[in-house]
């Protein structure tokens, strides 16, 4: 109660409107004369920004008196730098210059303050508005990983993609949601990232150990996404509204946006609806359970004066989705459907499942947008506020949220109500950092953040994890150095983690037969699933790196950082099926942190014609934490529960390393056309001595992604007339090599072959009124119905008989899948 007592006088002394006079920067951003519409005009050092409407204009209100320095950017175009003297009113008009490449001195929230992408050490990739609209894909994870080379997603179904970063991922891949830090038992295999796909405005991916902002969880990097925020202060209602439909799994999407601001108060409401059947390829045709629906809505408030601004925002995610879990006819492969309990889940049932003797899934139900009852329903809910204000000749930012992650997994054929898996995760993020004001070239920065988490069995009948709660604080400090062509950075972090469990005893209930927790003292007979525990996690993280700029062209960066991060729940206390990943997982209550040591270079060019980057990585982690299928002394699978696999978490050290590289031509002299590449590799190698020069069996880490190459071109054409204001055609190649560099040990991962899809597209704004146009986009992605298996994929390994006629394995990823998209906005 003090703590939250703390927090609340806190916030409103931040929140005071203190009496100042009002100034404001004004003006239009053209090109050869036409305004440029969603150009992006900040501040440097602040959150004070704008983006442009469609006649051009931008306003910024409340900017502080002092100096100040105004970058406008805008894709494709060359950024102008403009410093700006104090004044009450200043009118700035920007004339742009073509120069086609998003990494020309693009402004990024790298560390503590809004920073050139040049002049950050860290290695980073920005996914713009445009990319994200344009690229048509089952959700924004996907198509965010499209356009960030070295960002790969894990798979299970269209609905659910796990952020990958340079072959890492779960708890070491940190996710935040403006700013907030997402907690959604990350851990699991088929646990995604619960948010709305329609609003995500830009997305920045840090690859590479980020625990020196972020402590615990960021070793691999961070992938933040940012939804809008509205910033035209014209004082009109503004919205915008979505709607699309995919040909292959009838994916039907909906949504809208209302946004109002004016010189001190902004809002803005959202929401939206997705719903899709099982999808289909050419090898499995619908693969049975694969639909799902998910609803959104958010709200956000907003004040803002010329020293800073509070923002408020409320969040909302529902999903309900279908557990594949690949059983199939042995001689017709088609899929079937479970009628029983399976053997030791009812201890009442006198019939069994048998999984060789289950129902074909008839046809109708395969084609249908209803459900099956085995599914998973995940609930998450987010009440957040951050806050930036000057202090001392400086600035301070806090911030506190709350969010509440309900998880249901329903994996009772008998009883269709009666969840699995039923956890509740209620986490409290808090944060302050005071960015101190800077001299001799200095910019010092100091914060303190963490996190207060408990987690909550409730009427369930598999307890993969105990209940538990845990305190998370750790403490940084952080300085960049400026001056001439170079910058240096970097800063050191202090973690403390304390973690408690609850024990658990469960005894078969006499009525359903299912398990249920029970009361040791009132309990004959039961028996324990979880021992009680208190552990103490802590450790000490830090990065320092440089940034050259040759010229105006070409930088070079380098930096070197030590990550740490926590073993999650499931890796230290785990004993029990998860449902919906099909794993019975058992957890280690001895392990230590995990601490990783990378180190990158890397060189970026933007030239008139071309650009280019390149990053090289090496990543040493130990302590690694890993999953090893359990075997009996004859080298069999051990199963606890039939159908299910059982896995044990190990600890080693563990080493990757790899490329990222992107080149896009652009000749200034052909305007409109680009030629956009990327290629990203990783090798990542268990350094435990007894798996040395063992190959596939051990010694490949898994989830290890293939080398791939993704190769576009673009053309956009000039203005047609008065109606089609801008049409673009695209065309692109993803080229995923073979990957036989796998985790075979016990049959844990087969390799997966090369595969090329080829996708197209094309994209028309079309003018309706004066002010207004309409977006069009139609796109086939997997053009010629290729079939392959992504090595990420999941659902390559939910398959029970080995021997069929074709010789395929597993299910296979989407087809060929046409899509129709609009966007309105008003």
């Amino acid at each position: 109660m003090q703590l939250k007592q703390y927090f609340t006088y806190f916030f409103v002394l931040l929140s005071i409107n203190t009496i100042a006079q009002n100034h404001s920067i004004s003006g239009k951003v053209t090109s050869n004369g036409k305004p440029l519409e969603f150009a992006t005009v900040i501040i440097v050092g602040t959150n004070l920004g704008a983006t442009t409407a469609k006649n051009g204009d931008y306003r910024i209100n409340n900017v502080p008196k002092n100096t100040c320095e105004l970058i406008v950017s805008f894709i494709g175009y060359k950024s102008c730098n403009i410093k700006v003297s104090p004044n009450d009113k200043v009118i700035i008009n920007v004339v742009m210059e073509k120069e086609a490449s998003e990494l020309n001195e693009i402004v990024v929230t790298g560390v503590s303050k809004a920073t050139r992408i040049k002049e950050n050490p860290l290695a980073v990739e920005i996914v713009s508005t445009k990319q994200i609209e344009q690229s048509v894909e089952n959700n924004v994870i996907d198509a965010i990983s499209k356009n960030a080379p070295g960002l790969q997603t894990v798979k299970t179904g269209p609905n659910v993609s796990k952020p990958f970063i340079n072959g890492l991922g779960y708890n070491r891949v940190l996710t935040l949601y403006d700013g907030l830090r997402v907690e959604t038992q990350q851990w699991g295999d088929e646990h995604g990232v619960p948010m709305d796909d329609y609003i995500i405005e830009k997305a920045e991916v840090i690859k590479g150990p980020a625990s020196l902002m972020y402590g615990s969880d960021a070793i691999a990097g961070v992938l933040s996404l940012f939804p809008v925020i509205p910033l035209d202060t014209d004082k009109f209602i503004h919205g915008k509204y979505l709607s699309e439909y995919q040909t292959n799994n009838g994916l039907i999407g909906n949504g809208l946006s209302l946004s109002y601001a004016n010189t001190h108060w902004s809002w803005a409401v959202r929401g939206s609806e997705r719903i899709a059947r099982n999808y289909t390829n050419p090898i499995d045709g619908r693969a049975y359970n694969t639909g799902f629906k998910t609803a959104n809505g958010s709200a956000f408030i907003g004040f803002h004066n010329e020293k800073g601004y509070s923002h408020f925002n409320f969040t909302f995610y529902d999903s309900r989705q279908g557990i594949p879990d690949g059983s199939r006819d042995s001689l017709t492969r088609k899929f079937t459907y479970q009628v029983y309990e399976g053997e030791g889940e009812n201890t009442i049932q006198t019939l069994v499942d048998d999984i060789k003797a289950r129902s074909i899934v008839p046809d109708n139900v395969l084609n249908s947008y209803t459900l099956s009852p085995l599914s998973q329903r995940i609930q998450d809910y987010r009440l957040y506020s951050d806050h930036c204000y000057q202090l001392w000749q400086g600035d301070i930012t806090a911030s506190l949220g709350f969010e509440q992650n309900i998880r249901r997994e329903y994996n009772h054929p008998t009883d269709p109500e009666q969840a699995g898996m039923y956890v509740v995760l209620n986490t409290m993020n808090y944060g302050v950092r005071y960015n101190a004001p800077s001299f001799l070239n200095v910019e010092p920065s100091f914060g303190v953040n963490g996190m207060y988490q408990t987690n909550t069995n409730r009427d369930a009948t598999d307890f993969p994890i105990p209940n538990y709660n845990l305190f998370d604080i750790g403490t940084c400090a952080y300085a960049k150095w400026k001056h001439g062509k170079w910058t240096i950075a970097g800063g050191f972090r202090y973690d403390h983690r304390n973690e408690n469990g609850d024990a658990m005893y469960i005894k078969p209930d006499p009525v359903t037969g299912f398990y249920r927790q029970v009361a040791l003292s009132d309990s004959p007979g039961a028996s324990k699933q979880f021992s009680t525990f208190h552990l103490l996690f802590q450790g000490v993280s830090g990065s320092i790196g440089a940034t050259y700029r040759l010229n105006d062209n070409v930088s070079f960066k380098a930096n070197i950082a030590r990550g740490y991060r926590s073993p999650n729940i499931t890796e230290i206390a785990s004993n029990g099926l998860d449902p919906g990943a099909h794993i019975v997982y058992e957890g280690n209550l001895d392990f230590k942190p995990e601490f990783n040591l990378q180190e990158d270079m890397g060189v970026i060019g933007t030239f008139t014609n071309i650009s280019f980057s390149l990053s090289i990585f090496n990543n040493y982690i130990q302590n690694y934490i890993y999953e090893d299928q359990e075997v009996d002394k004859n080298g069999n699978p051990v199963v606890i529960v039939p159908g299910n696999k059982t896995f044990q978490f190990q600890q080693t050290d563990a080493q990757l390393y790899g490329i990222d590289a992107s080149l896009n031509i652009h000749p200034y002299d052909w305007k409109g056309f680009h030629f956009d590449n990327s290629f990203s590799i990783v090798y990542g190698y268990n350094r435990n001595p007894k798996y040395k020069e063992a190959g596939i069996n051990g010694e490949y880490l898994p989830f290890t992604p293939p080398p791939r190459c993704l190769s576009n071109i673009s053309y956009d054409l000039p203005i047609i007339n008065k109606i089609a204001q801008l049409v673009t055609f695209k065309a692109e190649a993803d080229y995923n090599m073979a990957q036989n560099r796998y985790m075979g040990l016990y049959n844990t991962e087969t390799p997966t072959p090369a595969y090329v899809l080829f996708n197209v597209s094309a994209h028309a704004d079309i003018q309706y009124t004066k002010m207004q146009k309409i977006q069009v986009q139609l796109a086939v992605n997997n053009l010629f119905n290729t079939s392959y298996q992504s090595h990420l994929s999941r659902l390559q390994y939910f398959e029970y008989y080995t021997q069929s006629p074709n010789g395929h394995f597993g299910i296979y990823n989407m087809g060929r899948n046409m899509c129709g998209r609009i966007i309105f906005k008003f």
